[in-house]
């Protein structure tokens, strides 16, 4: 035993001659639940009580306080009473029946003496949590201590320390069982009974969370090698063969071709290298699925004598697929561009094995490509069907996951095809409001290499002073599209909570942040037509995460701060638009079309015109280059319309004269009008559009299944055919008046209100002024500042200045 003669420390025990209590003691590393929280969680009740609660169904009941593996502490108070070890061994409070008032409070005191008189030897708290023995004194502290030049501490505390801790641990378990089981009852009482008027700012909106900018996934569980089994794996690859396949890289390819279709003609050498250089400016800047100079150097051996022969025919599929994409954005005409595009993707599908059982890499590209092009073709359910096929052919040959390689190209190129796979996916998802192919808890493949082609070569990439690291986007549209798994998520709730819209606005924030300087809201500086493509999947994913909160179920403040936000994304992309160094023509996707489309309905409902006039051009710049434009202008013709409609109804109302008082203030008017407009059921309904195209998120379509269908636009013919890709007869192309006729009604100049206003039928009315925005230096007025001004400053989306910056629909000049 330790003596005092080689201790510098003293022990500092409670003196024998001062009670202890037991509940003046606090411990700073293990929590202390209190009585009222232990009450409320477990129930009130004393140690001689045999009447329990009744537990409510689905709720598995607590442990009981008397078990030993489950005891609260509770400090000593005047109705209650110590746990049974804080008791001397010989006495018990339980086993003394009979005892009075005054007899119960003596025993209580006595129990309150020093605590080293209730044992005979008893351990410091470090010996204690170490489970050793303590070699204490009243006047030396213990070996342990010493060792670690502290003094011995004794406090009653610890000895429910680590039974505390884990009665917390316990509890908040069974707290989130029971919200979970909450919120399972809650969706089945609002599909049995309709929704429920909940607030949902108290609903615990616990989603997937978002993952952070620029995280590799988190790696899945990997074998590991305990000896080498070279001869094993060799005797499985001969045994398995027709039982099951070797994961990749260990697969073996067959030696015969089981395919061997005829051969196509090659295009002209020059048109080939416009076409790649139309596919290089469209797709790969954002998806660079081929190692450019890999594909140039085989672009160059095709056209060598006995090149197309010598060519896999996997290979083949892959590059007229190239081709077709290419053609859709290339300058030919509109007629011969889109007929080449087909005619390029037929060759493409021929040289496509239906019956493959061997896939690779390339047969994966063929198939994404082709998924791609249909996309721009505006055939969303061929595109879908296919980027399913690219799904599981990916899969079977584990892009998913992180594999081995022969070379450091060949491992990023599969990295890049899977993340293109990923994007493709998860936004068409979003768009169409169907389920994904693809859970991220499935996959673990890492983040491409952040090096450009040019620059990526066999033995590793190569970093070169004074050029920039990527000039693709592949690495900023994925921070974006990574967080949609938890915006579909939220989709499930009628209205997506104000803590949950703020933390995906500071996530998209943040993924702006991470373009170009150019593409920043308060920028002034010009910005390249191509670079709008990547910030479409940024600013169509918050314009839709913010239109979700203008279903009918959704209270009418939740509605207007939604149509607040969703019209800002509108008025920061007419401003992007405005500041493109050139026409959209060449470069624009079809997200980017819808998206362009969509901020214009936001824009006209809020009359904004001006804006929404520049996003009416871009749309006329791209025209019959994308299919989808069309139908767009249409719907977008129509709305114009409707809400000029609806305008002079509400307009004649409000200034009908007052008897005694005259007309009323114009002011008054104008601004009881557009309040009147943005709370109009049937225009929030038309201003939603494509959203009332899934089952789960539409309304309109309720009670109409007896409603009478008239016959679609005629079958057959092909992809050639515009009715095919766009659902439109010749006559429906035409009907809504073309885009200078949208320009001219969005140009009309704002007219004064007069005490009885007249309107024409083919003209739109006298506009109200836009919607006042808050005072701000950032911020556009309208009247002296539109989208094509270089002084345009927007404000930035989740910047610190948001909440003085945001539109007030309130404020209406």
């Amino acid at each position: 035993m330790a003596t005092s003669s080689h201790n510098p420390f003293p022990r500092s025990p409670n003196p024998s001659t001062r009670s202890y209590d037991s509940s003046s003691v606090s411990s700073a590393t293990s929590p202390k639940p209190s009585s009222q929280y232990m009450g409320s969680l477990m129930g009130t009740s004393t140690r001689t009580s045999t009447v329990h609660a009744p537990q409510p169904i689905g709720i598995p009941p607590l442990p009981s306080a008397s078990q030993p593996a489950f005891q609260p502490y509770t400090p000593m108070t005047g109705n209650s009473l110590m746990g049974r070890d804080s008791l001397p061994s010989s006495e018990s409070v339980v086993g003394t029946p009979g005892l009075s008032n005054a007899q119960l409070s003596a025993n209580v005191q006595a129990q309150k003496r020093a605590y080293r008189q209730r044992r005979k030897d008893p351990s410091c708290d470090a010996c204690r949590e170490r489970k050793v023995k303590c070699d204490a004194t009243e006047t030396t502290s213990c070996s342990e201590c010493s060792s670690r030049n502290v003094k011995c501490q004794f406090t009653k505390e610890t000895n429910r320390r680590m039974s505390s801790i884990k009665q917390v641990q316990d509890l908040e378990k069974q707290i989130e069982r029971v919200r979970r089981e909450n919120s399972s009852l809650r969706r089945m009482l609002n599909e049995r009974d309709g929704p429920m008027d909940i607030d949902t700012d108290t609903v615990d909106q616990t989603l997937v969370p978002i993952p952070d900018i620029g995280s590799d996934p988190k790696r899945r569980r990997r074998a590991a090698p305990h000896h080498d089994l070279g001869r094993e794996r060799a005797n499985f690859r001969n045994l398995s063969k027709g039982l099951f396949k070797p994961p990749i890289p260990h697969r073996q390819s067959p030696q015969t071709v089981l395919f061997d279709p005829p051969l196509p003609q090659l295009p002209p050498k020059a048109a080939v290298t416009a076409l790649l250089h139309s596919y290089y400016g469209a797709v790969h800047i954002m998806m660079p699925l081929l190692h450019w100079p890999t594909l140039q150097r085989e672009v160059e051996d095709l056209y060598h004598p006995g090149g197309l022969q010598r060519a896999p025919v996997t290979w083949l599929s892959m590059f007229f697929a190239v081709l077709a994409m290419g053609s859709l954005f290339s300058t030919d005409p509109h007629p011969e561009r889109t007929y080449r595009a087909t005619e390029f993707l037929e060759i493409s599908r021929g040289l496509t094995d239906p019956w493959n059982n061997y896939f690779v890499l390339d047969n994966v590209r063929a198939t994404f490509l082709t998924a791609l092009t249909l996309t721009e073709l505006n055939l969303k359910s061929a595109a879908w069907t296919w980027l399913g096929r690219a799904v599981r052919a990916a899969q079977d040959i584990s892009l998913h996951l992180e594999t081995t390689t022969r070379s450091r190209v060949d491992a990023d190129m599969r990295r890049r095809v899977w993340w293109a796979i990923y994007i493709v996916d998860r936004v068409m998802a979003l768009e169409l409001g169907r389920p994904s192919l693809i859970h991220d808890s499935d996959c673990d493949v890492s983040l491409p290499e952040p090096i450009d082609d040019h620059f990526l070569q066999h033995e590793g990439p190569m970093h070169p002073l004074n050029v920039e690291p990527l000039t693709h986007s592949l690495h900023v549209i994925i921070n974006v599209v990574r967080s949609i798994p938890a915006l579909t998520q939220a989709f499930s709730f009628p209205a997506i909570a104000p803590t949950r819209l703020s933390t995906f606005d500071a996530h998209f924030a943040a993924c702006q942040r991470a373009f170009p300087a150019a593409c920043d809201p308060s920028s002034n500086l010009p910005i390249p037509p191509h670079m709008l493509m990547p910030l479409a999947y940024l600013l169509s994913t918050r314009l839709l995460l913010h239109r979700h909160n203008l279903g009918p179920n959704c209270s009418p403040e939740v509605r207007t701060v939604a149509i607040e936000q969703c019209t800002h994304t509108a008025l920061e992309t007419a401003a992007l638009i405005g500041r493109t160094s050139a026409s959209l023509a060449d470069t624009a996707t079809s997200l980017l079309t819808i998206h362009i489309f969509r901020s214009a309905l936001f824009l006209v409902l809020t009359g904004h015109n001006e804006y929404a006039a520049t996003c009416v051009r871009a749309l006329k710049s791209i025209d019959a280059r994308r299919d989808v434009a069309i139908s767009c202008g249409r719907f977008l013709a129509f709305f114009i319309q409707a809400v000029s409609s609806r305008r002079s109804e509400l307009t004649a109302y409000y200034s009908r004269p007052i008897p005694g008082q005259g007309y009323q203030q114009q002011s008054s008017s104008a601004q009881a009008v557009q309040e009147r407009i943005l709370t109009d059921e049937i225009l929030l309904a038309y201003v939603t559009a494509d959203l009332q195209a899934g089952s789960e998120t539409s309304w309109v379509w309720a009670g109409g299944e007896q409603d009478h269908i008239a016959p679609g636009a005629p079958a057959g013919g092909g992809l050639n055919r515009v009715e095919n890709r766009t659902g439109l007869a010749p006559d429906e192309q035409q009907d809504w008046g073309g885009w200078d006729r949208l320009d001219g009604l969005l140009r009309t100049p704002v007219g004064s209100w007069s005490a009885a206003p007249t309107y024409t039928p083919s003209a739109l009315p006298p506009t109200l002024p836009p919607i006042k925005m808050e005072q701000g230096p950032s911020v556009p007025r309208s009247g002296n500042m539109g989208p094509d001004s270089s002084g345009n400053n927007s404000p930035a989306p989740g910047g610190p200045k948001r909440s003085t910056e945001r539109i007030s629909i309130a404020n209406i000049i």
